[in-house]
This record gives structure tokens, C-alpha cells and sequence, in this order.
């Protein structure tokens, strides 16, 4: 199967389930993985928990499902905190609503589930601080990315300058065509006319398209991370609906492609 050729600041890496991608400088303080359709992962089931599927998506970091933690997403700013000392069992039951989650405990596994939304990892050079977030429209209007960045300096004393995100593969441009009402949810939570006129455009036949890419990455530099230090893999998801799962492509047929970074036992000195 060909790859498409990400941002150079990504690479594919072989895994036994398939093909993952990862972030090079992200990699460097923290393991992670963006998954792909190849792994088969659809939404759980009392009936299918899909936990060979999330074995699988743990090994790729060297992590297991006892570390495993993840959250009830429901396209909001919602952000789960987990503080050194926490385990945070991962239990369907009882999963809290949030759409990002932070943790400084060494060796937990953040991850978050996507079909065209953006997934965002991010880790802390100084504190071991990592974090995952889902980012839909509704989320990125609402400003999750900023949320998780503001949580991390909050719980962990993070200064966002030392933090490094990997925006992964999700929606582009290119492809995502929205309402009129989803530029006015924008505008209404503040967004100024600038900023309108960077994230969304319209297209010669009149249709509005939103970059998510650049809303997210706009929102992390607001927060005060570096922009040298957010890097954009770049690959639209509906594009390439035969290497990722889209919604947009393929309705409620869709699966999930999950993105996970385990919280590092070690930090820079």
C-alpha cells in the first residue's frame, strides 16, 4: 500500500498491525502514535469492546491496556486531569465527559479517538507532562487545544514555551465544507474578523470551507507555545479515505483512528 507523503516532520513507522505516524520531535520526549485504518478500530460495544484492537494500539507505544486512559468525547473544551499518583483505570462505565486529557503520572497512556476531527498530542520538555485532545469543530470553536495548554500550566507548572504538539492527520481544507452557522458559532465566540478570514474561505462554486489545521494551531500559539514547536502532518483524512477512516467519506460505515502518547518516565534536564 503506498503512503502518502506526510509533513517532513513526520514519518511512517511499521507496526505489526500495520502502518502508524509519528512526530519526530515529539518523539524525542514522549512515544506516541497516530493510528491508521489498518488497525480496525471501530467504536466499542458492550458486545465488542474492540480491546484486541486497543492491545494492539498500547503495544505501538510499549505501553498495555492497564495503562490505558480515556474519556467520554462529546466535542467540548472539557479537559480530564491526571495528577502524579493517579491511574486513572480506564472503565466504559464511568468515563468522564471531556474532549482532552492531561497527565504528569509517568508511563500513562493518553488517547483519544478521531474520524476527521483533529487529533493533537502534546508534551512538556521540562515537567514530563503530556496531554491528547480531540478537536471537531464544536471543540476547536470552544478552544479545547487552548484549554489542555492552560491545564497543563495550572495542574503541572507548565510553561507553554516548553511544550511540543504534533497536529495529526484529520480533515483538511481541501475537503471540509461547512455551513454558514459554523462560521457564525465562531464569530460568536469571539474570533475576530481577522481571524475568520484566515480560518475559513469560500470556494469558486460559493461553498465555505474551514481549516482546522490552522484554527488549532492558531489557538496553541495564543496559549503561548512556540509556533516552530507545533508541527502539522498535513494529511487530509478524506482525501485519503483508503489509509484513514472518515466520516465524511463514509458515513456511519466509519471507524476510529485513535492517537495516544504515553506520559514519559523522564525529563530534560
Amino acid at each position: 500500500m503506498e503512503l502518502p507523503p506526510p509533513d517532513p516532520g513526520f514519518r511512517w513507522q511499521a507496526e505489526p498491525w500495520g502502518n502508524a505516524l509519528v512526530c519526530s520531535a515529539l518523539q524525542s520526549l514522549a512515544q506516541h502514535a497516530f493510528t491508521t485504518r489498518q488497525l480496525r478500530l471501530r467504536p466499542a460495544t458492550p458486545a465488542d469492546p474492540q480491546l484486541m484492537a486497543w492491545t494492539h494500539a498500547a503495544e505501538s507505544v510499549g505501553a498495555g491496556l492497564a495503562q490505558l486512559v480515556r474519556i467520554r468525547q462529546v466535542h467540548g473544551r472539557g479537559v480530564r486531569v491526571l495528577r502524579r499518583g493517579e491511574t486513572g483505570a480506564d472503565n466504559a462505565s464511568d468515563r468522564p465527559e471531556a474532549d482532552a486529557l492531561v497527565a504528569n503520572e509517568p508511563g500513562l497512556l493518553l488517547a483519544v479517538q478521531v474520524a476527521d476531527c483533529v487529533p493533537l498530542l502534546m508534551a512538556d520538555r521540562r515537567s514530563g507532562a503530556a496531554g491528547a485532545v480531540h478537536a471537531g469543530w464544536r471543540g476547536t470553536c470552544a478552544g479545547v487545544a487552548r484549554a489542555a495548554v492552560e491545564a497543563m500550566t495550572r495542574e503541572f507548572g507548565t510553561t507553554p514555551g516548553d511544550v511540543v504538539a504534533a497536529i495529526g492527520p484529520s480533515i483538511g481544507a481541501c475537503c471540509y465544507e461547512v455551513g454558514d452557522e459554523v462560521h457564525d458559532a465562531f464569530r460568536s465566540a469571539g474570533a475576530s474578523a481577522r481571524q475568520l478570514a484566515r480560518w475559513f474561505s469560500r470556494t469558486a462554486n460559493g461553498s465555505l470551507r474551514l481549516d482546522l489545521w490552522t484554527v488549532n494551531r492558531d489557538q496553541l500559539v495564543d496559549a503561548g507555545v512556540a509556533g516552530d514547536h507545533i508541527h502539522v502532518a498535513r494529511l487530509c483524512t478524506r482525501t485519503h479515505a483508503h489509509i484513514f477512516e472518515s466520516y465524511r467519506a463514509e458515513g456511519a460505515a466509519a471507524g476510529r483512528m485513535a492517537a495516544l502518547i504515553r506520559v514519559p518516565a523522564t525529563v530534560e534536564p
